[in-house]
């Protein structure tokens, strides 16, 4: 399978940008990515799919949610990650096309690294002030996944549709 193409990117941006948006400000705020958030992820790409993607790499794609939900289901079980960064990763498989890995792992590490950093400096400043009640705040060790995670999907479809 090739790549995802910038045709498909522009058209999974209508979607990831929104969604991923909402998720950054529930998993900030709540330290929860919504099970509505999910939902539409998954609903967004059964229709934007059928657009952008030949037939037959949508249902391959397809097959990326289950075997990423799989693998959520036991970490969340070890206890790595929250279940509901385990649904959005799954949720969000499909978006991505599985020639791409070698550019998602870089991708989601800087996204991972920036969105740690910028929590906790956002956590020492001022920016705290404006939204004291958010959870992420005091959390202790607990870090919101859902910030990087979309920003992760939203980049990447944004470096598909610039460099392709």
């Amino acid at each position: 399978m090739d790549g995802l193409s910038s045709w498909a990117a522009a058209w999974f941006l209508l979607a990831a940008v929104p969604i991923s948006g909402f998720v950054i400000f529930s998993d900030l705020a709540r330290m929860k990515i919504p099970n509505v958030a999910v939902g539409a992820l998954v609903a967004s790409y059964a229709v934007l799919g059928l657009i952008a993607l030949p037939f037959d790499q949508y249902l391959w794609h397809w097959t990326h949610l289950p075997v990423l939900l799989l693998v959520g289901i036991i970490l969340n079980a070890a206890g790595a990650m929250g279940a509901g960064d385990a649904k959005f990763i799954a949720a969000a498989g499909p978006f991505i096309a599985t020639a791409d890995i070698q550019l998602m792992i870089p991708l989601f590490s800087a996204c991972l690294l920036a969105g740690f950093f910028a929590h906790r400096l956002a956590r020492m400043s001022p920016i705290r002030k404006a939204v004291p009640h958010w959870e992420s705040w005091t959390t202790g060790k607990r870090f919101p996944m859902g910030f990087p995670l979309g920003m992760t999907l939203v980049f990447y479809l944004l470096m598909v549709l610039v460099l392709r």
